[in-house]
């Protein structure tokens, strides 16, 4: 490992295999803390390569509890987070809102780790319990339009890390790998990037994948969402855009109408209330939108129609109602 960590202090990158044997190696506890630490540093300070992210995600699924869901070909809605802009949880709200237009949802998530509450926090702190039975998980896809994948459960390999992870308490490349280890391996995917190196990674790492529609998203004052704070550049299978409020029917936002509070409790709340659709405008219309680009590779529909139809789920219940059916079936 010291010959490894000296090459990358040289500014040198890693095949496709050797970042895989390298993430192999720490998962197995055949790397010291302080070399695992060091590690994940490099990747603070520079961009991963589309090798090196391939590499590192052939190893977090080679070890994975994979989940075939396939049959009800889901969407995952999964940012990397780490874009340091601390918005409540708004791709876990978008889950919700476009499995209650009809479409199925198998989100990955998990604790937070540079943010204060990451989407298996809320999750767990309104009662939802955890599980990786795939009877249970099938269940909840059929009967709530949607799944919840805690990362933990699917990935041993993050056990060797996750201590460390939050130790440093800073994004590190495994924030750039959890929409890319979805344990459903799902065909459709809306996934919000923080820079644009990484989004350009991610469109050719998708475009190798047989079958695969997605959005990769990254707003260009760096939220790795639709913040509705400016233009958000988008990359879809046919071509990549800019696309601004007006391309929603919405109107641009102040980061401050998006945050996220400072605890847990506080991002609870504001999930609540976006449920009940009691929220402010604002939060309702930045979870309209994001869902609405996923109703959009869903159902081939343009944005302005997937906008309506996010509205009409929140706005119904409906999103509300596929929250609360998931809640009663992990209870069981």
């Amino acid at each position: 490992m010291k010959e490894i960590l000296n090459e990358l202090f040289e500014h040198k990158t890693l095949s496709r295999k050797r970042a895989h044997d390298i993430l192999t190696a720490i998962t197995a506890g055949q790397v010291n803390e302080a070399q695992i630490a060091a590690f994940l540093t490099v990747y603070g300070m520079r961009s991963v390569t589309v090798d090196e992210l391939a590499g590192f995600r052939d190893a977090m699924l080679e070890q994975a509890l994979i989940v075939d869901l396939g049959k009800y070909n889901p969407i995952d809605l999964c940012g990397t987070g780490g874009d340091g802009k601390n918005t409540f949880n708004i791709s876990t709200l978008a889950s919700f809102v476009t499995a209650g237009a009809g479409v199925k949802v198998a989100k990955h998530g998990n604790y937070g780790v540079s943010s204060v509450s990451g989407s298996s926090n809320v999750m767990e702190h309104l009662g939802f319990k955890f599980t990786n039975d795939f009877q249970t998980l099938e269940k909840q896809i059929e009967q709530a339009h949607i799944c919840f994948l805690h990362a933990p459960l699917f990935h041993p390999a993050m056990k060797a890390v996750a201590p460390i992870r939050k130790a440093l308490g800073v994004k590190t490349f495994f924030n750039m790998l959890g929409p890319l280890v979805n344990p459903a391996r799902p065909k459709l995917q809306s996934v919000g990037v923080f820079n644009l190196q990484l989004a350009r990674n991610y469109e050719y790492l998708f475009q190798q994948e047989d079958g695969k529609k997605y959005a990769i998203i990254h707003a260009h004052d760096g939220y790795d969402e639709i913040s509705l704070t400016g233009k958000t550049r988008i990359a879809f299978n046919n071509g990549v855009s800019d696309v601004s409020p007006g391309h929603f029917d919405l109107t641009a936002l102040h980061a401050a109408s998006i945050a996220g509070g400072t605890t847990v409790e506080q991002a609870a709340l504001i999930f609540e209330n976006v449920l009940n659709d009691k929220a402010t405008q604002e939060q309702k219309n930045v979870v309209i939108a994001n869902a609405a680009t996923a109703i959009a590779i869903a159902k081939d529909l343009s944005l302005t129609d997937s906008v309506k139809e996010a509205q009409l789920s929140l706005e119904s219940g409906a999103a509300r109602q596929c929250f609360d059916t998931l809640l009663k079936l992990s209870a069981k």
